[in-house]
């Protein structure tokens, strides 16, 4: 394998992996039959499949000009050295290395990432939904309790999960081959698989050279690092939007890539089958996270304008993103539903801006293929590429930047609070900001600050030279160059926009950084990269020496990757979340079989009801908030009569001892110490704080007995 194909398949082969795995996958959970046997069976020649379809080129006459050509290991620069490619993969490797030393274990749930990896232990061990709420084990149950906690909605007699499936059926993979550690695991290397797969699309649009410098530049980011430590959502969504874009550039280049005379091309193209597995990537995206409902709309567009312009590639790609994003919707409406209901505020309507936009996309192409108005428009286009238009993009682009520069000095976000989960965000806020000394306003969203967010994570030269990049190139494709930057410059732009004007998550850092991660912040750095190489050529042309262009490459480098270092310093040498797994099941052990679990105060059974239900196979279930110690004793009665041994757990010894004493005496089942991520609102975070768990357990007797 050259040099040029590896790094080519650093971007495509961890992307065809994932879709593969949730092609299988997802059908075995809606059958309510997602376990190890049938779910590897199947995936073994799913995945061999899917590589060899996604990995295979079009053979290419001898005498064609293969600038460009990812698969063919060569482009403007010349042919890709070992260093390019081995330098993308010792980013990866390292990064892998270092996040699986710094990994967090997020087990007991606080925040999402905890509540992955339960609904990803309940699949595992169970592969079905929803979760039985196992009353019975409770004599019936009973007024006095309740069954759900955060991330598990109690719905009738079942729980069903918050959150899109497709993280979690990932994450059970790594629960199967290595228990909780190994799905822990899987954060670190889906990271890993990011990084290098950024170094892939690096190496396609911006050149070979450049790709591991951008893999570092993102490796090195605090979002990366921070969501790359626990099991977020963005890891699979980043991979499976890298690899797409990737697949489709290739699918171009197989596309126009000229045929040597006589050559017989058997089976499906290879540009279709890039183009259907691009698709099916972008769209499983919405299987991982519903917003990436929003991301793809600008492939939607993207496949509407290949059909009409009677590309081999369109309806191959359109038919993907159909398939990724409806098995998505699908699991979300029929599993996922009570979710899809708390997001209907904003669900909603992006549901019918993708409605009307596909129905747009159907019209566009209609009128476009119709001779008589596509004749018309071609020729707009042309009088429009050769006019101003293209600079007035090009000013339009650095004008939307100075908008967001400005924001904070004419608009202050708020947001009222309309379900009981606001309110809870709201406290949490005000928590935040008496720690922080800054004014108490829960309602606060620090929207405006969004743009300074990026800011912190990329520092001020990449915005500059992203903003550059992506004013250039928007002047550029106005004028009918650049193709194959069209989608992956409107998926950006797109996001990015709609991400810093309503970023749509609790304000706190580096927690809100994830909001960034899944798009922002991989597409403003492979535009401040492509910046960077533009800047470098402009000096070149200028007749410039080789050393001077070698060291202003250096320098530019440094400008890049100083401020991203110095701003994640603090957050790469800091381990959090230690000591979670031995808490868990020291927990699990003093519980012990035949036994129903209650917990009566409110932040352990938001934290422990899933972990001891799932975690444990006890049984668990939680007091309401009005209940009274005589309910709590009826409750023990009825679990005694169901012929089980109640086990009360509380924050403090003295929640739980009214009903053991004079018999025995609670027991601390949990004393954890570590450490959380800091929460900070208006500076970037870069450090730690301190995180106390206690549990304490109780045994109470029978009625009446002794």
């Amino acid at each position: 394998m050259t040099a040029g194909r590896l790094l080519a398949r650093l971007a495509t082969v961890p992307a065809l992996l994932v879709v593969a795995w949730l092609s299988v996958s997802l059908p075995l959970l809606l059958a309510g039959y997602f376990r190890p046997g049938p779910a590897i069976a199947l995936f073994v020649p799913a995945a061999v499949l899917a590589l060899w379809l996604g990995l295979r080129e079009r053979p290419a006459d001898a005498r064609e000009d293969t600038a460009g050509g990812a698969g063919t290991g060569q482009d403007r620069t010349g042919a890709v050295s070992w260093w390019s490619a081995g330098g993308v993969l010792a980013v990866g490797i390292g990064f892998l290395i270092l996040q699986t030393l710094m990994l967090a274990e997020q087990i007991i749930v606080r925040r999402d990432p905890a509540s992955y990896v339960q609904f990803a232990t309940w699949l595992a061990d169970h592969g079905s939904l929803p979760i039985p709420q196992s009353r019975e084990a409770f004599g019936g149950g009973d007024d006095a309790l309740r069954y759900g906690s955060p991330a598990f909605y109690e719905v009738g007699g079942d729980l069903v999960p918050q959150f899109m499936a497709g993280l979690p059926l990932i994450l059970a993979l790594g629960s199967w081959v290595g228990g909780t550690h190994g799905l822990l695991l899987m954060a670190p290397l889906l990271g890993a698989c990011a990084v290098v797969a950024f170094g892939g699309l690096i190496a396609r649009l911006v050149g070979p050279r450049w790709a591991p410098a951008g893999a570092l530049l993102l490796a090195l980011t605090t979002p990366m690092v921070f969501v790359s430590r626990s099991t977020f959502s963005e890891l699979p969504a980043m991979v499976l939007l890298l690899g797409g874009l990737a697949l489709l550039y290739d699918a171009r280049k197989d596309e126009e890539r000229r045929v040597p005379e006589g050559t017989v091309v058997k089976g499906i193209p290879p540009e279709t089958a890039k183009a259907f597995l691009g698709g099916l990537a972008l769209g499983l995206i919405v299987l991982v996270r519903i917003d990436g409902i929003r991301d793809v709309l600008p492939a939607v567009v993207f496949a509407g304008l290949l059909v009409a312009w009677r590309r081999r590639t369109g309806l191959p790609l359109a038919a993907g993103l159909l398939l990724g994003a409806g098995g998505g919707l699908a699991e979300g409406f029929l599993l996922s539903r009570p979710y899809l209901d708390y997001l209907n505020r904003s669900l909603d309507p992006l549901l019918l801006i993708a409605g009307l936009l596909i129905a747009a996309t159907v019209l566009m192409v209609v009128v476009l293929r119709w001779e008589a108005t596509g004749a018309r428009l071609r020729r707009l286009g042309a009088q429009v590429s050769r006019g101003r238009a293209p600079a007035a993009a090009a000013v339009l682009t650095v004008l939307v930047v100075a908008a967001f520069a400005v924001r904070p000095l004419v608009q202050t976000v708020r947001r009222d609070p309309a379900n009981p989960d606001d309110e809870l965000n709201v406290q949490f806020i005000e928590h935040v900001q008496r720690l922080s000394g800054l004014d108490i306003d829960g309602t606060r969203q620090y929207s405006e600050l969004s743009l300074y967010w990026v800011v912190w994570y990329i520092g001020l030269p990449a915005l500059l030279l992203a903003t550059l990049g992506a004013a250039l190139l928007a002047r550029r494709m106005m004028r009918g160059r650049a193709a194959e930057w069209l989608l992956p410059y409107a998926m950006t732009v797109w996001t990015t926009v709609l991400v810093l004007y309503r970023p749509g998550i609790t304000p706190d850092h580096p927690w809100a950084s994830r909001r960034l991660i899944a798009v922002v912040v991989p597409g403003l750095l492979l535009l401040a990269v492509w910046g960077t190489a533009w800047t470098m050529r402009r000096i070149r042309r200028a007749g410039y020496g080789p050393r001077t262009v070698r060291w202003s490459a250096v320098a530019a480098a440094v400008l890049l990757l100083a401020p991203i270092l110095l701003s994640s310093a603090g957050i790469i040498v800091s381990r959090t979340d230690q000591g979670e797994a031995a808490a868990v099941r020291g927990l699990c052990e003093r519980l012990g079989p035949g036994r129903s679990a209650v917990v009566v105060d409110r932040s352990n059974a938001d934290r422990f009801l899933q972990v001891i239900r799932g975690m444990c196979g006890v049984p668990s279930a939680r007091t309401v908030s009005s209940a009274t110690p005589a309910d709590v004793r009826r409750v023990i009665g009825k679990i005694y009569a169901a012929g089980r041994r109640p086990v009360l757990l509380g924050g403090d010894a003295k929640q739980v001892a009214p009903y053991v004493e004079p018999h025995g005496r609670p027991v601390r089942a949990v004393a954890l110490r570590a450490r959380q991520d800091e929460r900070t609102l208006t500076e970037p975070p870069n450090g730690t704080w301190g995180l106390t768990v206690d549990v304490w357990l109780a045994e109470p007797p029978p009625p009446g007995g002794g």
